[in-house]
């Protein structure tokens, strides 16, 4: 790992690192291609190592949108004995993939 950043997306932290695929909750693009993460935690590269108090705002993350997936399935079943109360629920939670295209440690 040579140069790595942390980054908060959707309440959940992530290590990106460039041309790696990761999987983070779903967010508001609206047909996008490409998004910037701007909440960066810390940056390493090399000796050079970076944290933000909350967030760093000299780096720059650009990833490339692959397309939406939806997770496995999770039920919650909820039953009463000799009551005949049971209820069934499902859900799939939706994950947008992306590529890390690059990490710009912007000059100040």
């Amino acid at each position: 790992m040579s140069k790595y950043v942390i980054v908060s997306s959707g309440g959940r932290q992530y290590t990106l690192e460039e041309n790696t695929v990761v999987k983070v909750e779903k967010l508001d693009l609206a047909g996008a291609k490409e998004v910037k993460l701007d909440q960066i935690l810390a940056y390493k590269d090399g000796d050079n190592v970076f944290f933000g108090q909350p967030h760093l705002t000299n780096v720059e993350v650009l990833c490339d949108v692959l397309g939406e997936e939806k997770q496995k399935k999770v039920i919650n079943f909820k039953f009463k004995r000799r009551k005949g109360y049971k209820r069934k629920k499902g859900h799939r939670q939706v994950l947008l993939k992306l590529k890390v295209k690059s990490i710009q440690l912007k000059e100040v």
